[in-house]
């Protein structure tokens, strides 16, 4: 049964923060309405349940508060994964505080880092891109000219062969100039102004969707999960096009030319990119069902030339996050055999809106 708890814990109702309080056998005593809505549990399910039973598994919580414990002092952990009785995930920092008001003698008080690491994330990303883009520019800058050069002795040298037969060679430095000059081409594309008009995701999908299909073997299926009441964005659509074609080109060809590709989209509401916060986003999935991305490259894979497929040239997803950087949005990926799952977030902005509107 459920004990009653003294007036002075009172207040804990009207905090913020998760709270959460322990008797000695580390029994739930009480839960505050925000740790209700934080793990996604009301107070009658877990009150009485040991914390074990409450966060299965979660050996860095039954450290912490063997700490606090130990040394009769408060102890904090920051940032670490917890997992409830009902499968939900999420991060949290922790801190836990012995007290003597009985049946408490432990408070916990959580707050979630979701948020705070994915801007924190968000901004790691939009600083490796902008150093990516940047070196990437002077690069292709770099080589563009002597490559020309390099070319065109290769030619001359061609015309004054006294036999035939050795054309195979200059041949065969005039096709590798051409082929390094496509790939220079490709890394400065992306510095392109971006062309922003009113865009809808839909109309971009179902492009990208038919091109698929055109490129891809018959044993590949595109399906569609759209919310059709999604307003139009401001962008660029031939860039939206490319940064998803990317993304599913990888796709196809990870799934060796069988298995299943869904583009989703949905409304994502109160979402803060690069620092500024968003009412309304556009939230866009492109789901695979390939045997998902070497464990080894997954924190690499928006790197420049960084590939996990033979022979590839490592662009297609540095190019599709410089893509949707320019459209103040976000690109993150989700990957396990079976299933992955990169996620665009784009935001839809009144104020641009409003700045096409004076253009026209």
């Amino acid at each position: 049964m459920v004990q009653t708890i003294p007036s002075s814990f009172a207040g804990l109702e009207h905090l913020a923060t998760a709270v959460i309080l322990l008797d000695r056998e580390r029994h739930v005593v009480y839960t505050n309405p925000g740790a209700e809505i934080l793990f996604a549990l009301s107070a009658r399910q877990i009150e009485g349940l040991e914390l074990s039973q409450v966060f299965p598994g979660c050996e860095i919580l039954h450290s912490a508060v063997d700490n606090a414990i130990q040394h009769n002092s408060p102890f904090r952990e920051h940032e670490f994964p917890i997992t409830t009785l009902r499968q939900h995930s999420l991060a949290v920092t922790c801190a836990v505080t012995p007290v003597d008001l009985k049946p408490a003698c432990l408070v916990l008080e959580f707050q979630q880092m979701d948020q705070q690491l994915r801007i924190a994330r968000e901004e790691r990303m939009l600083i490796q891109q902008q150093a990516n883009a940047e070196l990437l520019r002077n690069l292709a800058h770099e080589i563009r000219n002597p490559l020309g050069g390099l070319r065109g002795a290769a030619q001359l040298l061609e015309h004054e062969l006294p036999q035939p037969s050795l054309r195979e060679y200059t041949q065969v430095i005039i096709k590798e100039a051409d082929r390094l000059q496509t790939l220079m081409d490709r890394l400065l594309v992306p510095h392109r102004v971006p062309r922003y008009e009113p865009t809808n995701i839909h109309e971009v999908l179902e492009r990208v969707r038919s091109l698929l299909l055109a490129e891809s073997p018959q044993s590949i299926v595109v399906r569609r999960d759209y919310d059709t009441s999604l307003p139009e964005l401001i962008g660029d659509r031939e860039k939206l096009i490319q940064a998803v074609l990317n993304i599913a080109r990888n796709a196809v060809q990870a799934m060796q030319g069988s298995g299943q590709i869904t583009l989703r989209t949905r409304a994502e509401r109160q979402v803060t990119l690069a620092k500024k916060r968003y009412r309304v986003a556009i939230k866009l999935q492109i789901v695979d069902s390939g045997p998902g991305i070497p464990e080894d490259i997954r924190d690499r894979i928006f790197y420049p030339l960084v590939s996990g497929r033979e022979g590839g040239s490592g662009l297609g997803l540095t190019l599709a996050q410089t893509f949707v950087t320019q459209h103040h949005g976000m690109i993150e990926c989700e990957s396990q055999p079976g299933k992955t799952t990169f996620t665009i977030l784009l935001p839809i902005e009144s104020s641009a809106r409003k700045h096409v509107a004076a253009r026209q």
